[in-house]
């Protein structure tokens, strides 16, 4: 057996007249430090009162149906200063509570040391109404993992936590007497105070300083400087003075963050697609996996739906295609893609089917995503191709029909409407008959928000991955052609041939047709351009920020 928490069950009991509240830390901004424990909590919330900040970092995990409250900024002056008051959380949360609801309040980071979530635990134990608090990753501790900044060694380095904004004299003077590391939470626009205070209170002005914007999102920026050129990085670089300087950093100060030893210890930034905005010409259901893999590399997907699916214009051929294989008409099935097997999960649920109805018949998958889709369904595909994920590869692996092992002979092959015919030819020359049947028809989508097709046209984007050459036709349709700054990533030749006849420059190609593969592709070319950028002396920097007046990378 798998231990279980020995903290609370994944949904906490609510006692009469009471409800529950969990406090709960979200991490400093990626979505993939929330603990197994806070997954489990936000999945039995009733209530879900967090932080502007991280509400789409919990709120996936969240039941759908879950109330959220909105915490409001209700202090414009203190929006100016960076600090926003927002509306009463403990009223909120008590609120709730009273009503004998399941509560999760989320904060950023980490309820004890980020925030002021122990008035809000008070108010708690004031009434009687239990609580738990879930640990999360603490903004002072993640934010210099994230930025390949450790605050000890193997000496056990003292280390030091300030908040600039409330820090008094006294704070100032002990840390400043101190050799140690200290970590100082401040906004952009503060750093140069921050290090002045450090300095006239006796640290040395050659003292390493790193500072982190955004941290531990792709939006993350790191700066190396000392304690006494702080000032200056920031004005040659044009950081400051910006509109975005009320925003938080995390400023570590210390000689174990020493520009030289973060230049090797750097792991997130350094990812090979960090920061690159990257389209994905594909539906958020077709594109899952592949995003999560380009996320995997540091980029940001953004995926723009290039074709629509519709049912076919006469249903009954299919409609007699599905009666067929309750009544053993098939030997096979063959699912040529996600939509083949999400338009006959449709006519199953219409007729009160289930994956039940496959007992009996072979089915097969053009490949894994194909695959997962069935699984999803409830049925585990006879076969996948073992080598190319394609019709031609499906084909490779296909048996010959044999007329003493096969009883039946014949094949139901439900696909789009625009469909080639290799994989019909080539199960015809093996012998089996097939009921080639429109499942379901492709259209060219609705064209994509302004603000997305003028970023395809203004070199918005770092890249573009076209996993076809239809693709390629209906994005140009839909949006427009990329800007020649942004990088084209294609699928296989002819894609490529097809992106080139839009009078586009191909310059990544997949070395086999598959989407996993043309993401690594793309990872490995931005491997190397990183590499010709550092070895030639120059900034790294993603394509988008060569087009002409492109402005500088942004931090919110």
């Amino acid at each position: 057996m798998s231990p279980t928490s020995p903290t609370t069950s994944p949904v906490p009991p609510v006692f009469a007249g009471h409800g529950h509240v969990t406090f709960l830390g979200a991490g400093p901004g990626d979505p993939g430090l929330l603990t197994l424990r806070a997954v489990e909590a936000l999945a039995g919330a009733d209530v879900l009162i967090a932080e502007p900040e991280v509400l789409d970092v919990v709120r996936c995990h969240a039941r759908a149906g879950v109330s959220t409250p909105e915490l409001t900024v209700v202090d414009e002056a203190s929006t100016t200063a960076g600090v926003p008051v927002l509306r009463d959380a403990t009223n909120l949360v008590m609120e709730a509570a009273r009503g004998g609801r399941r509560v999760v309040r989320a904060v950023t980071g980490d309820p004890g040391l980020d925030g002021n979530a122990g008035a809000e635990m008070l108010a708690c134990a004031a009434e009687g109404i239990p609580f738990e608090v879930v640990p999360g990753v603490a903004t002072v501790v993640g934010v210099p993992a994230y930025a390949g900044v450790p605050l000890r060694d193997e000496q056990g380095t003292d280390v030091r936590f300030v908040d600039a904004r409330t820090a008094d004299d006294r704070c100032w003077a002990e840390v400043g007497a101190s050799d140690g590391t200290v970590v100082v939470s401040t906004s952009l626009d503060a750093v140069a105070a921050a290090a002045g205070e450090l300095v006239a209170a006796g640290r040395k002005p050659d003292t390493p300083l790193t500072v982190t914007i955004a941290g531990t999102t792709t939006r993350q920026r790191t700066w190396n400087a000392t304690l006494g050129t702080i000032a200056q990085v920031f004005k040659q670089g044009k950081v400051l003075p910006s509109p975005e300087g009320h925003r938080p950093v995390i400023a570590v100060v210390g000689e174990r963050s020493a520009p030289a030893q973060r230049d090797q210890l750097s792991w997130f930034e350094s990812k090979p697609l960090f920061g690159w905005r990257v389209l994905v010409p594909r539906t958020k259901e077709q594109a899952a996996s592949l995003s999560d893999q380009l996320r995997s590399y540091g980029a940001v997907p953004h995926e723009v739906p290039t074709i629509a699916v519709e049912p076919p214009r006469t249903p009954q051929q299919m409609e007699r295609a599905v009666k067929g294989l309750v009544t053993g008409r098939y030997e096979w099935i063959a699912f040529t893609s996600v939509n083949a097997v999400k338009a006959v999960r449709e006519k199953f649920e219409e007729y009160g089917l289930d994956a039940r109805a496959f007992a009996g018949i072979k089915v097969a998958a053009v490949g894994e995503q194909t695959a997962a889709a069935l699984v999803d369904f409830g049925v585990k595909p006879d076969l996948v191709p073992s080598g190319e994920q394609s019709a031609a590869g499906l084909l490779e692996d296909w048996p010959p029909y044999d007329p003493v092992f096969d009883p039946i002979d014949r094949v139901f092959l439900p696909r789009a409407d625009i469909a080639t015919e290799t994989l019909v030819a080539g199960l015809i020359e093996l012998g089996w008959e097939v009921d080639d049947v429109t499942a379901y028809r492709t259209v060219r989508a609705s064209p994509p928000p302004a603000d997305t097709r003028e970023a395809i046209k203004g070199g918005g984007f770092d890249a573009v991955l076209f996993t076809s050459s239809s693709t390629v036709r209906n994005l140009v349709g839909i949006a427009g052609k990329p800007h020649n700054v942004t990088v084209i990533a294609c699928i296989g030749p002819a894609t490529a041939k097809t992106a080139e006849e839009h009078g586009l420059r191909v310059d990544v190609l997949s070395p086999e047709p598959s989407v996993h593969k043309l993401a690594e592709a793309l990872a490995e070319f931005g491997i190397r351009r990183r590499e010709a950028a550092l070895e030639a002396g120059d900034p790294v920097t993603r394509p988008s920020e060569r087009r002409p007046g492109a402005r500088r990378r942004r931090t919110t």
